[in-house]
């Protein structure tokens, strides 16, 4: 059977006129069957726009948005109809398999909690990110969806993230690591020092590799890094804005003469690869592990390529069964 992907189609910057053509291109490019949940008036207006004869895309209709703004608690409570909540209910109800959302962050975590529910003796879900290195993707977690945590729970995080890394991103035998201040055992904060503990102490089931400083993230040192949500997002940030303000510094320095303008032009195709290298729409958006479904959250800046391979991202995880892959670690890991 294939998989169905539920598309909340008015969450984003550039909803739904990004979205639905993302969600166009995933069906076009790789077969993807789609569910384009929101507002059907618009939907179909931007439908329009694209030849989509022979593509599997649905429209289900809902008639509210939660905003950026709004508090995700106060907004689901209050907005029973909209398009994050009915998107969840999709795959609740059997009639999707996977969620894509690149609306509010804390709505779709939300949504997707109270209407899936978590996976057994999973205590928290975690927001799981990909961040180009040297070499490979790293993959962290959490990215934002607990400030505060347990070590068990970090722990937990380790498996959730050691199971997507092999299953869907082909990295065999992760290699795992505790985002710390320092590499030695004993350094860090309690909680960095308990999960320390409990991660040696799984090694037959988990490749843990000991703590990572920030500096050693980047150079592929391991696959996967475990957090807790605050310092998780507070990295990620931090990641951006330094990727952001060194590309702008480039490109103020390469406008200040004619040499160096051409210099800059021979550089461009080295630059066009390091943006592609970095660039957050090749990964599509961060997976929300540790729920009883597969739920894609996308930037909410995202524009179509985003969402087209968020879409794929949220194929491949249901394809590959990662929340079952995950089960069957944790209870390993248990014994």
């Amino acid at each position: 059977m294939s998989v169905r992907v539920a598309v909340d189609a008015m969450g984003g910057d550039y909803a739904p006129e990004e979205i639905v053509k993302g969600a166009v291109l995933a069906a076009r490019e790789d077969g993807t069957p789609i569910l384009l949940v929101g507002q059907v008036d618009k939907i179909q207006a931007e439908l329009a726009k694209y030849d989509t004869k022979g593509l599997d895309i649905d429209i289900v209709r809902a008639d509210e948005v939660i905003e950026m703004g709004e508090s995700p608690g106060t907004a689901l409570r209050k907005k029973k109809n909209a398009s994050i909540v009915v998107t969840v209910q999709q795959v609740a109800e059997g009639r999707a398999q996977a969620i894509v959302a690149a609306g509010s962050t804390g709505a779709a975590m939300a949504a997707s909690l109270f209407g899936l529910g978590r996976l057994p003796n999973i205590e928290r879900p975690a927001i799981a990110v990909q961040l180009p290195t040297l070499k490979k993707p790293v993959l962290l977690l959490d990215g934002g969806a607990n400030s505060e945590c347990e070590p068990e729970m970090l722990h937990q995080f380790a498996i959730m993230g050691s199971t997507f890394s092999s299953s869907v991103l082909g990295v065999e035998n992760p290699r795992i690591g505790i985002l710390n201040i320092g590499g030695e055992a004993g350094k860090g904060n309690l909680l960095s020092q308990e999960t320390y503990k409990i991660l040696d102490q799984k090694r037959d089931h988990l490749n843990f590799i000991g703590n990572v400083e920030g500096r050693e993230l980047f150079t592929g040192i391991c696959d996967v890094v475990v957090c807790d949500g605050f310092v998780g997002n507070v990295t990620l940030k931090v990641t951006e804005g330094v990727a952001k303000m060194v590309f702008r510094l480039f490109k103020a320095e390469a406008g200040k003469s004619l040499w160096t303008k051409l210099a800059a032009l021979c550089a461009k195709p080295l630059l066009m690869g390091i943006k592609k290298r970095t660039d957050p729409d090749e990964y599509g958006g961060a997976l929300l592990l540790g729920i009883k479904g597969i739920c894609v959250i996308s930037h909410g800046s995202s524009h179509a390529k985003a969402i087209k391979n968020a879409i794929k991202l949220a194929r491949e995880s249901v394809e590959k069964d990662v929340n079952g892959k995950i089960s069957s670690l944790y209870e390993l890991s248990r014994v």
